[in-house]
């Protein structure tokens, strides 16, 4: 008895570790995807053929590992209930496939007027919107949560099916895009962990209540962000000679992202300020700020055609993102809602007194 719960009791420990580590790199993820993109361009210059042939088989389990754990994050049928939010919902796909394909290719030809392969990149991004951090910080800031769940779920499967057909038009004479390798690879990548995700989803429910369900969550995304770092880094060791070729270029990359991100906040919060209510507002500006990058890596990595260069602004998108997320939300729960001034707040966080 004493030896069964001693591994019992051990068992635990172990599962609570495990479960801490994996929060921890989620909450933490900036850092990591920071530090997991400096060794990869740093081992990637001292790799040979045999090494990038062997992380080249470690890719479709690396996608694996990212992409199915959020596919479980995500509730499919929240899609049935989008009449339900039809203007937040409305409005999120006419500035996520209207709008942001317009402000991408005006910043790729302003920019990437000489490299197919940080514009295919920053298309990409533009392209694939909603992730599992728009309910997050929807809900973090006060906003409509629900319509924020129907907006990722209907804008994801959307961004399924015309992705091919908007890089068609895009890229399609570069010679680089072949509409129907592409779906092949949105089957392997999305689709595929999409279902095996939406059964997981349905079996964990049947076994645990929803507080239970709740509360493996956090798992999931810590495993996912696991998949994030390992497919960072060897995009990034496989290429790196290539992106340290031209390393001030390659830096540069950072800019025109800011300003796509910058620039999908302020549409965003212009018609959620005169076409919907505050809480709706918010579910409309982080469900088009926020993008899909799990999966749009996850089609760039996957894909043997795409040039190695779309890899760069996506995995500098990890270092935009989640802070523009989180600045918008201090802004709303600390200026908005609450009594402190916006100089105060700005102040606070740079810490000057």
């Amino acid at each position: 008895m004493c030896a069964a719960f001693r591994r019992r009791y051990s068992d635990g420990i172990r599962h609570i570790m495990i479960r801490t580590l994996l929060t921890s790199l989620k909450r933490n993820l900036l850092v990591v995807v920071i530090a997991s993109l400096s060794v990869g361009l740093l081992v990637g210059q001292f790799i040979g053929a045999g090494t990038r042939e062997l992380l080249q088989l470690l890719v479709v389990p690396a996608l694996f590992v990212m992409v199915y754990p959020m596919m479980i994050n995500i509730d499919l049928s929240k899609v049935l209930r989008a009449s339900e939010h039809a203007r937040p919902v409305g409005l999120s796909l006419v500035v996520n496939f209207a709008i942001a394909p317009v402000i991408a290719v005006g910043l790729a030809q302003l920019f990437f007027g000489g490299s197919v392969g940080y514009a295919f990149g920053l298309y990409m991004i533009a392209l694939i919107p909603t992730s599992g951090m728009t309910a997050a910080w929807t809900g973090l800031a006060g906003g409509d949560l629900e319509a924020a769940l129907v907006a990722l779920a209907v804008n994801l499967l959307l961004a399924v099916l015309v992705l091919p057909l908007y890089l068609s038009v895009l890229v399609g004479g570069t010679g680089m895009f072949d509409p129907m390798a592409l779906y092949r690879q949105l089957a392997i990548v999305v689709v595929l962990p999409m279902i095996a995700g939406n059964l997981t989803r349905r079996y964990l429910l049947s076994r645990y209540d929803p507080d239970g369900f709740q509360s493996l969550k956090p798992v999931f995304g810590g495993v996912s962000s696991v998949g994030v770092i390992l497919i960072v880094f060897i995009a990034t060791a496989m290429q790196s000679v290539e992106l340290l070729s031209d390393p001030v270029t390659s830096a540069g990359a950072v800019v025109p992202l800011v300003i796509f991100y910058v620039l999908m906040l302020a549409v965003g919060a212009l018609l959620g300020r005169y076409l919907l209510e505050t809480d709706q507002s918010i579910a409309l500006i982080y469900s088009t700020s926020m993008r899909n990058l799990s999966v749009a890596l996850a089609i760039v990595v996957a894909a043997d055609a795409i040039p190695t260069e779309a890899v760069l602004p996506i995995a500098l998108g990890y270092l935009v993102q989640p802070p523009l997320g989180a600045v918008y939300m201090q802004y709303r729960t600390d200026v908005v809602d609450g009594d402190l001034a916006l100089t105060a707040l700005i102040r606070s966080k740079l810490r000057l007194r």
